[in-house]
């Protein structure tokens, strides 16, 4: 079937429609909604579908399209459900359970009738992590399942005028009913409330005299003090102190009237430290192997389980700063100090990476000067893990993983997946030629015409696609929440096969043929020159695109994130 995806933008949800739509042998188009109405019409008009299908929009389609032929909308609640704020009152009022509906464009706003629902469960994370996991997992079900139906035709869609279907109208969650009263409210409150705009919009407040958006938030267990009273910092996030408890925020980012340089998303520490930097908040370390009856925030940990060691990591939107970098690694070689024969690498749900961190580039006083140290320390993290010898090391991928992230994967002796991730292994869309050894792990594991396609076509991946390519070696069809233990129980049994030692000793002679073919320093200096070649020429289009990416302007959105209307099959 012909489908046209119209999307507001290229997000996470519109890749994944994208990926698995095609893997079902579907010829799949995408048109940006937030190009204006014109480009929509013009691609209905030329492509012609069969059917429109809207995974992410935040605005009507025209009208004359959706009257002219069938047009899905996927709406993130359950049937009923009617309002721009879905997921946000979902978190706020405390939901076990949500879902997904995929309902008929008519003229009133999800007031179609429905093709296809889906419910999934909303654990305690944040909206950003619950929409690219539990709801991307229900919405991309409910989407197949409206597209087998239209495509029968014998399927007569619900409407929502059936007495079964309580209809609720949900206005915008604005940023009154998000404000934090650090007087009044408690940590689970506090908490709540910055899950539910953990990464847009964030949770408008004020901090050292100027105005900021909070993103993200973790339980502190220890920490104490006056309620909105700074405490501490770790890892890049500041502990802030709540009536009974205190909170771990990772992220913040200025108002654009603050009067800071940089109004965007930060490491919470760096934005303090450039606002007061007397202020000197304490270091509030803990080990990285934290015991499990702890209740605060790290983004590494390691933990050990008999021969099975796991090094477990989560970084704000996948991104890897410099900082980031040089701390995993030293993680790393901590967990290679332990005997195991198996070395798990990870986190337990979310992005896995997404490479370096372009706000933290973007707001550095030299952005051409940290994109090279954070590229360096990226490299010297994948370098490490390619020459490990002596057991064998497993990426596990909960969720997405992008760029140089995805290169970072590969240097892997295998690569596990969660069913519903999405990769995409490529740079071209930041301008990039790429490095993390990419041209060594790529083509070893695909073929060069498979590898040359992958970088320069730049598109989303499935996971099942990833594993027919050879991306991924092992598909692990568990729930997000579920994915640990699953891992975990994998992880054991590759610890204690019989053949393991035997696949070691060959790791080796293989690293050490390699090696004298071509040594990983000539890979890495290659890239290296190629990449520094674009860092430090300011015509190079990869400081424009990191510019829109990074500051979300208007004429950023279609170049580096989103693939052409047309070919892009």
């Amino acid at each position: 079937m012909d489908i046209l995806l119209v999307a507001s933008a290229f997000n996470s949800l519109t890749q994944r429609a994208y990926a698995e739509l095609t893997d079902h042998g579907h010829r799949v188009d995408v048109v940006l909604a937030s190009h204006g109405v014109d480009p929509v019409r013009a691609a209905v008009r030329e492509l012609r579908p069969e059917l429109v299908i809207a995974p992410m929009l935040r605005t009507a389609l025209p009208e004359d399209v959706w009257r002219d032929r069938t047009c899905l909308i996927v709406h993130p609640g359950p049937p009923g459900d009617r309002g721009p704020s879905s997921l946000d009152w979902a978190i706020a009022d405390g939901a076990a359970e949500w879902g997904v509906t995929v309902l008929q464009a008519e003229a009133a706003m999800d007031a179609g009738p429905v093709w296809a629902a889906e419910p999934f469960p909303v654990p305690p994370v944040g909206k950003s992590d619950l929409y690219r996991n539990e709801a991307s997992d229900a919405a991309v079900t409910a989407v197949l399942t409206a597209v087998r139906r239209y495509a029968e035709g014998s399927f007569k869609p619900r409407p929502q005028t059936d007495d079964s279907i309580d209809v609720v109208w949900r206005d915008a969650f604005r940023q009154e009913r998000r404000r934090v009263d650090w007087d009044r409210d408690d940590t689970e409150t506090v908490l709540r409330k910055l899950r539910g705009a953990d990464s847009q919009p964030g949770v408008l407040d004020e901090l050292l005299g100027r105005e900021v958006f909070l993103h993200g938030g973790h339980a502190e267990d220890r920490l104490r003090g006056r309620p909105g009273e700074l405490l501490a910092r770790r890892a890049g996030a500041v502990c802030r102190a709540t009536r009974d408890g205190a909170v771990w925020i990772p992220e913040l980012r200025p108002r654009r009237n603050s009067g800071d340089p940089a109004p965007f998303r930060r490491p919470a520490a760096s934005v303090v430290a450039a606002w007061e930097p007397s202020l000197g908040l304490p270091e509030a370390p803990v080990p990285l192997n934290l015991p499990p009856d702890r209740r605060t925030w790290t983004d590494i940990r390691y933990r050990q389980r008999g021969d099975v060691g796991f090094l477990g990591f989560s970084f704000p939107g996948g991104a890897m700063s410099t900082d980031q970098c040089h701390r995993l690694l030293a993680a790393y070689r901590h967990a290679l100090s332990h005997p195991t024969r198996v070395l798990v690498l990870g986190g337990d749900r979310d992005f896995f990476s997404n490479g370096i961190h372009l706000n933290v580039i973007e707001a550095a006083p030299n952005p051409a000067e940290e994109s090279w140290a954070n590229l360096n320390a990226m490299d010297d993290l994948v370098e490490a893990v390619l020459h490990t010898t002596d057991r064998l090391v497993v990426a596990a991928l909960a969720g997405n993983a992008a760029a140089g992230g995805a290169m970072f994967a590969l240097a892997a002796d295998e690569v596990w997946c969660r069913t519903g991730v999405v990769l995409n292994p490529h740079y071209r869309r930041m301008g990039l030629y790429g490095s993390e050894f990419w041209t060594y792990t790529l083509p070893r594991r695909v073929g060069a015409d498979h590898a040359d396609r992958l970088t320069t076509q730049a598109l989303p991946v499935s996971a099942a696609s990833a594993e027919r390519l050879g991306l991924v070696d092992r598909l692990v069809p568990a729930a997000p929440g579920g994915f640990p233990a699953e891992v975990e129980r994998l992880a054991a049994a590759l610890a204690a096969d019989p053949g393991l030692d035997g696949r070691i000793a060959h790791k080796t002679v293989t690293r050490l043929a390699d090696e004298r073919e071509r040594p990983l320093a000539a890979y890495r200096e290659a890239e290296l020159a190629r990449m520094h070649a674009l860092f430090f020429d300011p015509r190079a289009p990869y400081h424009a695109l990191r510019s829109e990416f990074v500051r979300k302007t208007p004429s950023g959105t279609p170049r580096p994130l989103d693939p052409p209307t047309g070919d892009v099959r």
